[in-house]
């Protein structure tokens, strides 16, 4: 079929090719120069240039009523709601920008058709118009900077409050791993020399402040309306975690610690009853039936925004928010770090000469 394909293309090109070539030769027969154009068909390109408008402008406002509900629903977080809101801001910006510029560039195609005995006005400078597409996109440019550096810091600059949730979401091909701060709200050390066997986050048992701990896999819970502090780690190349429906994304990079922290608004069960997610979800499954699948149900995901390797698009993890009471109730169900249970693994003489340091 590849073979077929690749043969039917190559087929199309050399009749082009040859259609081209019939076109020159009927030319020359006819003694009429290439740079020679018609009235006639300066007219039907002028033509064809609004009529191209006119269509393209059909189909982009066909596509935006079409899919207009397909976007992500509102924001879970409550930062989201400001690079929401900055987002749709420069998506004004640009849809008048595009409109107007392609309204120009049609329109006087056909405007200014060439006709016979008409003359293009030729004039090598304008202060005024330079002027003009200086300033104005200019001034556009810097308010966009402005609020974009304002909404940035909001959310990167300011620390996470003192009563945040920590938790460690450590990457590596092609997982993610969440790991609970405890009661006492603190992390236990990590050195990736400890890394072995059932110890593959290399945590160090002998940090009291891990025994507390909790890891889990496959989904993670949050409480609504609760800030949390995330940390993250990377075993092994450069992943991102992106969280979409909280409008949160950042690297995870080996060798080094990078956070973000954010604060829910809306549980998963809110969510579900979202009318966009509902419709949307009743389109998914409806397909999903029609080949035998099971139904889907919506859910928070944690992704890797990186291509970090074959199983990419695998690199996934549910994120569940519930009510507080739910959350304690899940909370309580999970098991803690214990020592003990970890396989011990020698300590490296590089951490016994730090130690003794």
């Amino acid at each position: 079929m590849t073979f077929f394909i690749i043969l039917v293309i190559i087929l199309a090109i050399i009749t082009v090719a040859q259609m081209a070539r019939v076109y020159e030769l009927s030319s020359e027969l006819r003694n009429k120069k290439e740079e020679e154009i018609s009235a006639r068909d300066n007219k039907i390109n002028a033509t064809l240039m609004m009529v191209f408008l006119i269509a393209f402008f059909s189909f982009i406002t066909y596509y935006i009523v079409e899919y207009w509900d397909k976007w992500l629903p509102p924001s879970a977080s409550e930062h989201g709601n400001a690079t929401d809101w900055l987002l749709n801001f420069n998506f004004i910006i640009i849809l008048i920008v595009f409109v107007i510029t392609h309204i120009f560039l049609f329109s006087f195609a056909f405007k200014y058709q060439r006709r016979k005995g008409q003359e293009a006005a030729y004039f090598t400078h304008s202060n005024k118009l330079e002027l003009i597409w200086t300033v104005i996109p200019a001034i556009v440019l810097t308010v966009i900077i402005i609020l974009g550096i304002k909404t940035w810091k909001g959310i990167m600059m300011t620390t996470a409050p003192e009563d945040s949730i920590v938790i460690e979401l450590y990457s590596k091909q092609f997982d993610w791993t969440a790991r609970y701060a405890g009661k006492d709200n603190a992390l236990g050390h990590t050195n990736y020399h400890l890394i072995s066997g059932a110890n593959f986050l290399g945590l160090d048992s002998a940090d009291s402040k891990g025994n507390d701990d909790i890891i889990v896999k496959g989904e993670f819970h949050i409480p609504v309306n609760k800030p949390v502090k995330f940390v993250m780690r990377s075993q092994d190349v450069i992943h991102s975690a992106y969280m979409p429906h909280f409008r949160a994304q950042i690297n995870t990079v080996p060798g080094m610690t990078t956070m973000f922290h954010f604060t829910p608004i809306i549980t998963t069960e809110e969510m579900r009853k979202n009318p966009r997610v509902v419709k949307e979800y009743a389109e998914i499954n409806a397909a999903r039936r029609s080949q035998g699948k099971e139904e889907a149900i919506f859910n928070y995901l944690l992704l890797c925004n990186k291509i970090c390797g074959t199983s990419h698009y695998n690199m996934q993890m549910d994120i569940i928010v519930d009510s507080e009471a739910d959350y304690q109730t899940w909370l309580s169900s999970q098991a803690v770090f214990q020592k003990e249970k970890m396989a011990e693994k020698p300590m490296p003489e590089i951490l016994k000469i730090a130690e003794k340091k």
